[in-house]
């Protein structure tokens, strides 16, 4: 049989806590957005059904950051609980060894990488570029319906608009602008007619003006000059329409893997340094790939953080969350400047990793002692219950210590429930 009872439970098992965190990562990350999106309900009249939208089109920025984070948490968590309950214990028992306890690990590390990769190379782009499009018509739908006729229309940045007729099709009748972008040559524009017309590749939303006159007054307001024009064209830009583009996260990293190649070519053609796009694309691909290293560094990690509990587990994970991508920053930032190699920069974490996993796996199979990770994981522990104890929290029942791990003097009914649960796994198989 191909799938044993025990691997199917494990893979539930860490399929169930997968599921969790990354819910839970992505809302955290949501919450730098709720202001945003709260705003944009009270002043813009945002729709709920654009509210939710929007933060569909969010979602794969998000994800690619808290999949391979969520992998490492599942993994830890898993591994940990079966560890603190027995349940390991039992596995070993059963003539299993760490190995063919890792398969079930493998596809669903597996399943990670493949859902890495379709947030990198596909829906990454497509939230990216839905979001700018819909902020765009944010931004258009303000400008059409703020410019009420005969009223002072101060929502321009450096500009104050007012007209006398407004027609359905954005078309401007009787209409005056008063340009202070330039303090030290302010102009009067006035027109007899105008049109709205939407730039989508700008955010802006451009005024095309027909038979007019520009008052000018220069030369420390001195000189007094006007220009009459038959099109005259002003960009409108609305107080925060740079904070809108900022939030659309336009971007290197939010682009296909087609544009960013176009893009690196059109940048060799120019003579411009290549190295940005050269990150970033190399991180559509070293980024997923790290789905494979957390899910098998996280079953150690679990296993060895299990006399803490589940708040061992979560410190241990949190830690080498923070190592990976303290390391990944650094290195990326050496390669945009040119330290590095560009392709292999974003890569130097994995390989470190990659080495880190290997000597884990080596050590757990053969059942051989690792000081290193134990000391680490014991500093972890350490600090944490630190925490713990100084916010008040003890913990309940007699506890004696054997050879300096934590022994409960009763075991609980859940964990003997659970070890009775494993141990007959092997008669099913």
């Amino acid at each position: 049989m191909f799938f044993k009872t025990i691997d199917r439970y494990i893979f539930r098992e860490l399929f169930k806590i997968f599921l969790i965190s990354v819910f839970a990562m992505t809302m955290i990350l949501y919450l730098d957005k709720f202001l945003f999106i709260a705003e944009m309900i009270v002043n813009r009249g945002v729709s709920f059904v654009e509210m939710v939208m929007m933060m569909v089109y969010i979602s794969p920025a998000f994800l690619a950051i808290t999949i391979p984070m969520a992998v490492l948490m599942a993994s830890v968590v898993t591994f940990n609980q079966f560890s603190a309950s027995n349940e390991w214990v039992a596995m070993k028992s059963c003539n299993w060894s760490f190995m063919e306890l890792m398969k079930p690990v493998l596809f669903f590390s597996l399943f990670a990488y493949f859902l890495a990769n379709i947030v990198m190379f596909w829906a990454l782009p497509w939230g990216n570029q839905s979001y700018k499009i819909l902020m765009y018509d944010i931004i258009k739908n303000r400008a059409n319906i703020d410019i009420q006729p005969n009223v002072f229309n101060r929502d321009f940045k450096n500009l104050i608009l007012l007209v006398k007729e407004r027609h359905e099709n954005s078309q401007l009748k009787g209409v005056f602008i008063a340009d202070s972008s330039n303090p030290e040559a302010p102009q009067i524009i006035t027109s007899e007619q105008g049109i709205i017309f939407p730039n989508q590749e700008t955010l802006k939303i451009q005024l095309k003006l027909s038979n007019g006159t520009i008052h000018e007054l220069s030369n420390e307001r001195g000189d007094y000059q006007t220009l009459n024009f038959d099109r005259y064209d002003i960009n409108l830009s609305l107080p925060d329409t740079e904070r809108l583009e900022k939030k659309a996260l336009v971007g290197n990293r939010e682009l296909s893997l087609a544009n960013i190649k176009e893009k690196i070519k059109d940048m060799k053609k120019k003579g411009l340094p290549t190295s940005g796009p050269e990150v970033e694309m190399s991180k559509k691909f070293s980024i997923p790939f790290t789905c494979l290293l957390f899910a098998f560094l996280g079953a150690p990690l679990g296993i060895k953080s299990s006399r803490s509990g589940k708040s061992g587990s979560f410190g241990v994970t949190v830690a080498v969350i923070l190592v990976y991508y303290v390391g990944l920053i650094v290195t990326q930032n050496l390669g945009r400047i040119g330290e590095i190699h560009a392709y292999t920069s974003v890569w130097i974490p994995n390989i470190i990793l990659i080495f880190v996993v290997i000597y884990v796996i080596y050590k757990m199979q053969k059942e051989l002692p690792f000081r290193f990770m134990e000391t680490f994981i014991d500093f972890l522990i350490t600090i944490i219950e630190f925490f713990k104890n100084l916010f008040g929290k003890t913990n309940k029942g007699p506890v004696r210590k054997i050879k300096g791990t934590r022994i409960p003097t009763r075991p609980s009914l859940e964990g003997i429930d659970r070890l009775r649960e494993v141990s007959n796994l092997k008669k099913q198989d």
